[in-house]
């Protein structure tokens, strides 16, 4: 395969994670949403949940992955060449950031317990590592 035809391919691969990493982003933040409920009761308005999704603790292990989509988007919607090197940057990061585990950080446990308890995350988990298996 040539470079540009690896770069081309990379591309596309990082347009089909950033949409399923937004699903996949907007399902955890209901589902966080519904045990922080459990906990503090009902949030009142969107205003409010989006307050708290910026500044409360509870939501803190998601900013990463919002950064994250913004990287993507930067990276997709550049003025500037981008490299296949930064094209597959991107996709490392993401193998990295979406690895659950019952023992590991704070996150990966969090994101553990989300697969676990909603299907459609961990079908949205799936779809986003079969995406990134190369």
């Amino acid at each position: 395969m040539t470079s540009a035809n690896s770069l081309d391919s990379s591309f596309q691969r990082l347009r089909e994670l950033r949409a399923v990493l937004l699903r996949l982003h907007k399902a955890l933040l209901h589902s966080e949403k519904a045990i922080y409920e459990q906990f503090y009761g009902r949030i009142p308005t969107s205003g409010e949940f989006f307050r708290l999704v910026i500044e409360h603790d509870w939501f803190n292990w998601l900013r990463p992955m919002s950064q994250f989509i913004v990287q993507i988007d930067d990276v997709l919607n550049s003025k500037e060449p981008t490299t296949l090197g930064q094209a597959e940057e991107l996709l490392e990061k993401a193998r990295t950031m979406l690895q659950p585990s019952i023992e590991g950080t704070s996150a990966e446990r969090r994101y553990y317990r989300a697969i676990q308890r909603d299907p459609d995350i961990a079908l949205m988990h799936a779809e986003a590592t079969r995406l990134l298996q190369s």
